[in-house]
């Protein structure tokens, strides 16, 4: 019998090691069943957002009871994803802009995400990571579509030529 090939393709997905993606992903999942546990709450980042906008607008939609009520706790946790990211980037990365795509880029892509967690009815994390642990169909459909539209869009820059 002939020996086993090592999957070398595997060091095209995880450049960095499988390790960091393990460990974050790890994290992630343990965060979001701690949530849930503690409050019966999804954990998804779109809604956080929406959430903590209750601060600062007078919109119907961002003043809900439901908000209001949890918005100082789910404030921490989203300042908690903005500041872990920031900490790890200075520690591990060597700075916080690791990037070398425009700021404009960035903006863009950051408005059509925006646009698109409306549209979805929420975000990678809520459908992803909370919604497929449950099972949801909704987040199954949601999270394909997510998969599709960003391999088709990637593939289509890549096509273009488009380099950041």
């Amino acid at each position: 019998m002939s020996e086993l090939t090592p999957l070398l393709a595997l060091g095209e997905f995880f450049p960095r090691g499988v390790l960091p993606y393990l460990l974050g992903g790890l994290l992630v999942g343990l965060g979001a069943a701690v949530i849930y546990l503690a409050t019966g709450i999804i954990a998804g980042a779109s809604t956080f957002l929406e959430s903590t906008l209750s601060y600062v607008s007078d919109v119907p939609r961002f003043n809900r009871f439901k908000y209001i009520q949890s918005r100082n706790w789910r404030l921490v946790f989203t300042a908690g994803i903005v500041s872990g990211a920031a900490v790890y980037a200075v520690l591990f990365q060597g700075g916080i802009w690791t990037t070398e795509v425009q700021w404009w880029r960035l903006l863009g892509g950051g408005v059509l995400v925006g646009v698109g967690t409306r549209l979805g009815k929420g975000c990678t994390s809520g459908h992803g990571v909370c919604g497929v642990g449950s099972l949801s169909n909704t987040s199954f459909v949601n999270v394909a579509t997510f998969l599709a539209f960003a391999i088709g869009t990637a593939q289509l820059v890549q096509a273009m030529g488009v380099a950041p």
